[in-house]
């Protein structure tokens, strides 16, 4: 592991987000030497602070256009029913966290892996054949086998990991700054009915929302996660059962998932000493906040929680998923450990809701 490694694994890490809204991540670069920064009707939030103080202190409209509980609400739900947890407030909001938390906490998880330890064995096998594999086809059968076992779902992992991804880049992808594609709302709906019909009539929107999210950020993040660790030259760490647990942490910590989270304001109130009117838009920079800008992974030199859990949220905004991706990387890792995966093979996914590669082949290294 080496500098020059960690600067490859950063620029091919760079090209999803370049090959998805390059105007939008160049400005976000651009603007990131400030904490806080307005732009007209608009606070670009990147400082760890003030990210922490936008999600626990400052009243947050979920239903706002631009955010993504309306975004979700939109999708979804179709304007009819119940909230869908991102769209929800008070009581409701925390109920519904619970209820998913259940099924995510230690228990949960373990018995969601008894699923997907087979299902790496077997789509990984032929790289001790000298194969190639396909991590992104990888990643989007095991999100679609994680989300049927928790919802108790029949129905073909894949055409319910490829619904799912269809919806979300239909519309919460919508939420963005950027130009509205044309008719994006029909496609949105027609991608939404999709994933219903496969997910069944039982909490129909709720059920579609952890689909879209679970599947989305799977499929966004274990790929880039495992090329940054082939990239820099981590397979010594990963194959550490020790170190393997910081590893996942720090690879998620700088691949970030979910880099921006667009909110707005319900009411007035100040994010890093900057005022801000109910009704003003924030886009808070999870990716810098977590310093995965500026700081390479390092699981024997780990960031801590305090900083890799921004990429996560905050407070009553924080993912109920996160233990399920730490425990997931690490078992991808872990998988891969053995053959040293090195990346032949690389396409930028320029439709998908998160940053994230279309294709990312790997083949065992020598």
């Amino acid at each position: 592991m080496t500098a020059g490694s960690h600067a490859r694994a950063r620029r091919r890490d760079r090209r999803v987000y370049l090959g998805s809204h390059p105007l939008l991540f160049g400005l976000l670069a651009a603007t990131r030497g400030r904490p806080v920064r307005r732009l007209g009707g608009t606070l670009l939030v990147h400082g760890a602070d003030a990210y922490r103080e936008a999600l626990t202190r400052l009243p947050l409209d979920r239903t706002a256009a631009g955010t993504t509980g309306a975004a979700a609400r939109s999708a979804l739900r179709g304007g009819g029913g119940g909230g869908v947890l991102f769209d929800q407030e008070g009581g409701g909001h925390r109920a519904d966290r619970r209820d998913l938390a259940g099924g995510l906490g230690a228990a949960g998880v373990e018995r969601l892996r008894a699923g997907w330890q087979p299902l790496l064995v077997r789509r990984l096998a032929p790289l001790s054949r000298g194969g190639e594999v396909d991590l992104v086809d990888v990643a989007r059968e095991l999100a679609g086998s994680v989300v049927c076992e928790l919802l108790g779902c029949a129905a073909d992992p894949r055409e319910v990991a490829r619904a799912a991804a269809e919806a979300a880049a239909a519309s919460v992808r919508s939420h963005l700054p950027g130009p509205r594609r044309p008719r994006a709302e029909a496609a949105a709906a027609r991608a939404a009915d999709r994933l219903r019909l496969l997910l069944g009539p039982a909490e129909e929107a709720r059920a579609a929302m952890v689909a879209v999210a679970a599947v989305n950020t799977t499929v966004a993040a274990l790929p880039r996660a495992v090329a940054w660790c082939a990239d820099a030259g981590l397979w010594g760490q990963a194959a550490d059962g020790a170190l393997r647990p910081a590893l996942a942490e720090e690879l998620l910590r700088v691949t970030a998932a979910s880099p921006l989270l667009p909110r707005v304001a319900a009411a007035d109130g100040a994010v890093g000493g900057c005022p801000v009117r109910g009704g003003e838009r924030l886009l808070l920079v999870a990716r810098h906040a977590a310093q995965a800008h500026r700081r390479d992974p390092d699981a024997a030199r780990p960031a801590g929680p305090a900083a890799a859990g921004l990429v996560f949220g905050a407070g009553p905004h924080a993912c109920p998923g996160a233990r399920l991706a730490r425990v997931q990387l690490a078992d991808v890792l872990a998988a891969l450990a053995p053959h040293r995966p090195v990346v032949t093979r690389a396409r930028v996914d320029r439709g998908a809701a998160l940053p994230g590669w279309r294709s990312l082949t790997v083949r065992a290294g020598s």
